[in-house]
């Protein structure tokens, strides 16, 4: 497994195509691209991203989905028409950039009443979508549903329906999973068969997001579990951007990170 990071841990301090030398410079090999606005969701800013890679590696492309993922879902036709346009935008930056992955939180349950969701609409509707980001990339990006505290997948048992209707794979967000109040464990339980990204953040005891090594998340054994259900896919550093306040504090979070990856390996084979 490599453990990456996100451009997003810089939004609002730097602009994406800045980040990339600062990724490379802590030690990563590896990135999620997070695009935060419309005018960034064209192939001329994907032609200035790719030119500042120098290297490294896309894994997954975010987007700041709330701008349009939920009408990608809309009961109305002229919403879904309008989103789709603004994803196969997306798509094409996924294609230039080499993304695998898309990493999707689809729609939000904004009102306060209980959500009775029909997973054959749901199911549908994500193939329709995946097809149009195959499409774009010749079949080589797919969506990883996330796990989101505010979204329809803020709860294992929703991706354990889905999953009986839909072959989707799944991006697994510590963070998230701990403002949900679920262990991030049983989210990792029902949808590690279909786990292709993992979102790393840490927390402190009153909850609040933190660096990694900066919280009391148990980084070494969630990586022995990872092992355990022979996931290799990368791991991303996804902290918020006032989790720290310069770039030598991020190079010391991958630093720990790795070391609790390292131990979790020789546990792991020496139980192996």
């Amino acid at each position: 497994m490599q453990i990456g990071i996100s451009t997003g841990a810089f939004f609002l301090k730097i602009p994406t195509e800045e980040t990339f030398d600062i990724i490379r410079s802590i030690g990563a090999e590896v990135c999620e691209v997070f695009l935060a606005t419309f005018s960034e969701y064209t192939p001329e800013f994907a032609e200035i991203l790719k030119k500042s890679l120098n290297g490294l590696e896309v894994y997954s492309i975010h987007t700041q989905s709330m701008q349009f993922e939920p009408d990608l879902f809309s009961a109305y036709r002229r919403n879904q028409i309008d989103a789709e346009e603004i994803f196969k935008n997306v798509a094409n930056t996924a294609k230039i950039l080499g993304a695998k992955c898309y990493t999707m939180h689809g729609p939000a349950r904004l009102k306060r009443i209980e959500y009775v969701l029909d997973y054959n609409k749901i199911s549908t509707r994500l193939s329709e979508i995946q097809h149009i980001l195959s499409d774009i990339t010749n079949k080589n990006c797919y969506i990883t549903y996330e796990n989101v505290h505010y979204c329809y997948f803020n709860s294992p048992i929703f991706f354990t329906n889905l999953c009986k209707k839909s072959k989707i794979l799944a991006c697994l967000d510590i963070k998230q999973a701990m403002q949900s109040k679920i262990d991030v464990i049983d989210y990792l339980n029902a949808c590690h068969a279909q786990l292709a990204n993992v979102h790393l953040c840490d927390y402190t005891a009153s909850g609040s997001p933190a660096l990694p090594g900066n919280g009391v998340f148990d980084f070494t054994k969630f990586f022995v579990k990872l092992l355990e259900y022979g996931y290799n896919g990368p791991l991303i550093m996804e902290p918020y951007h006032d989790n720290y306040t310069n770039y030598g504090e991020l190079a010391a979070s991958l630093k720990y990170l790795k070391q609790c990856l390292n131990e979790a390996e020789r546990r792991f084979n020496l139980n192996g």
